[in-house]
């Protein structure tokens, strides 16, 4: 099974097993991490927000105009800065680190 790792806001990292097809943030809800995520999923929010790993970032799809656009409303915006309702979790992704950004 492919693994996510993700660091959670006291800086421990949990090591996932991510669901294919399924969105990083789902695998981070699913596995009772604290993501907000109040829009489910819908790219209407920013409670998501993840930093991705430097080490990922090139095999990540860009951010779509949406994505972009919500992330202007985040709070401690980095260049690494993802929602991750919008990473779809792929075998080639199989790996990918991620930690939770700060909540609102």
């Amino acid at each position: 099974m492919p693994k996510l790792f993700v660091t959670d806001r006291e800086g421990e990292e949990h090591e996932l097993e991510g669901t294919l097809g399924w969105s990083v943030m789902e695998i981070i809800r699913e596995n009772d991490l604290p993501i907000e995520a109040a829009c489910g999923g819908c790219c209407a929010c920013a409670t998501c927000h993840v930093y991705v790993d430097p080490a990922w970032l090139d095999r990540l799809e860009p951010p779509n105009a949406d994505e972009s656009m919500m992330l202007d409303e985040a709070f401690e915006v980095r260049d690494n800065s993802r929602l991750s309702c919008q990473i779809k979790f792929t075998d080639a992704l199989d790996g990918l680190k991620v930690t939770l950004a700060p909540e609102f």
